[in-house]
């Protein structure tokens, strides 16, 4: 506990990151209003005037939405990330058994594929499939896999080296045997470290989508379409961008703040 108190970005971190998924929560069984219930009567309403945050250009109550939207939003990138996470980590410590050309193969796949941006990705998929939630994780946890990959095999070496995994293979254990008892239970930290990292890329990136229209399909309320629905309303209802936007870079910063801090926390050689 004293470590932890030590790293106070690790600790302002969490909190927002605990506060972003108890908000998304809250939504599936509350919210103060329903976020599709349409009042033209108090339609573009400032904060305070009507409801906490105000309405939007239907009415609709802004604080519901944006608890709604998190609840989106978060499970959209947490589904996208750990697709991302599940194939880039099994494609990782695979190519670190067998290397040789499996691995000039597998990192130029990965070259390949992470040359391609997730929004030009979903833009691809949304023309097969159409657009929606399973475009944007698709598209979104596609570019994540060679980030996993590279980060999975660059660690998962270094353990293949150590002399405890030599013996087991002096031992006469099979590779698929020493991965699964040695080189993931000590590579666990650092794809966690990254799992939390990814997420707020995740979500920044799912609001790209969702601003361009190939995220969740309406009335589902999203952060990013929010955000692109409040462009025509900047001068009059200035907040309508702002609380979105605040959001976004609020749960993205959270994340990283988190991600940072559990760097710190989990690094072995760091006992302070």
């Amino acid at each position: 506990m004293t470590k932890v108190l030590r790293r106070p970005v690790f600790f302002i971190g969490l909190v927002v990151t605990l506060a972003l998924f108890a908000v998304a929560l809250l939504s599936l069984v509350w919210t103060p209003l329903p976020p599709s219930r349409m009042n033209i009567v108090h339609k573009l309403k400032a904060p305070f005037d009507f409801g906490l945050l105000g309405t939007d250009q239907f009415g609709r109550d802004v604080a519901s939405m944006l608890m709604v939207g998190a609840w989106n939003s978060l499970s959209t990138s947490i589904l996208a990330v750990a697709l991302g996470a599940s194939v880039g980590t099994a494609v990782g410590v695979t190519v670190a058994m067998r290397r040789g050309w499996v691995e000039l193969v597998v990192m130029r796949g990965c070259d390949i594929v992470f040359a391609i941006p997730p929004i030009l990705s979903a833009m691809m998929l949304g023309a097969f499939i159409g657009s929606g939630r399973f475009t944007a994780i698709i598209a979104i946890g596609t570019f994540m896999v060679p980030v996993f990959a590279r980060l999975t095999l660059g660690a998962a070496l270094q353990i293949w080296t150590r002399d405890y995994v030599m013996a087991a293979i002096g031992m006469g254990r099979s590779k698929a045997k020493i991965t699964l008892a040695h080189v993931l239970p000590n590579i666990s930290n650092q794809i966690i470290v990254q799992v939390t990292i990814q997420l707020g890329l995740a979500i920044l990136t799912e609001a790209g989508l969702s601003f361009l229209g190939l995220g969740m399909p309406p009335p589902n309320p999203t952060w990013g379409r929010m955000l692109a629905d409040a462009q025509t309303f900047l001068g009059q209802a200035p907040w309508l961008a702002l609380m979105p936007g605040m959001a976004i870079a609020l749960a993205v910063l959270g994340l990283n703040m988190l991600g940072d801090g559990l760097r710190d926390l989990l690094d072995p050689r760091d006992d302070s």
